[in-house]
């Protein structure tokens, strides 16, 4: 499959938001509805894609002019509750469901870690849930270790991982 994997920008704002609810709608079956509403509006959310895109390094893969795969790295210095304020974090790897096992996911998150390394970042984590096992494995493939539980997310068991530098 021929694709082209570049930096995202803010022209993809729009492809990004349809990309995320194709694939992160993939898991709808396993949510309950109410649970699945929550994860659907907080990826339609106006704002997401655009804060994303203004505080992190984002790398989409194309196939002609859409966008089938995506990877936001956020720098240290942007703690949240789960993310501490000296590790970098992925967020939002996604892939359109049509492409799934063409390696996307993963070239998209070694580009991340690439990254990291230029910037002289020590540690990337992440966080995900039981039911994104192909990207558990990803994860640890490329060498992400499980760093402990989190607390439930749309009813369902999600972990923290970290990769050291």
């Amino acid at each position: 499959m021929e694709s082209l994997y570049r930096e995202g920008n803010d022209h993809d704002e729009r492809q990004l938001q349809e990309l995320a609810l194709l694939s992160y709608g993939q898991f709808k079956h396993v949510l309950s509805e109410e649970n699945w509403e929550k994860l659907r509006s907080h990826l339609s959310s106006g704002n997401l894609f655009r804060d994303l895109l203004k505080t992190s390094k984002s790398f989409v893969c194309e196939k002609g002019n859409q966008v089938i795969g995506m990877a936001f790295f956020v720098p240290k210095g942007n703690p949240t509750e789960i993310f501490q304020a000296d590790w970098s974090y992925l967020r939002m790897v996604g892939v359109n469901p049509e492409y799934s096992g063409y390696g996307i996911g993963r070239q998209l998150t070694q580009h991340c870690i690439d990254f990291a390394r230029t910037t002289k970042e020590k540690t990337i984590a992440l966080h995900t849930s039981e039911f994104m096992n192909a990207a558990r494995h990803i994860y640890e493939g490329l060498g992400f270790e499980q760093a402990g539980e989190l607390a439930p997310r749309y009813g369902k068991r999600y972990w923290l991982y970290k990769f050291e530098l």
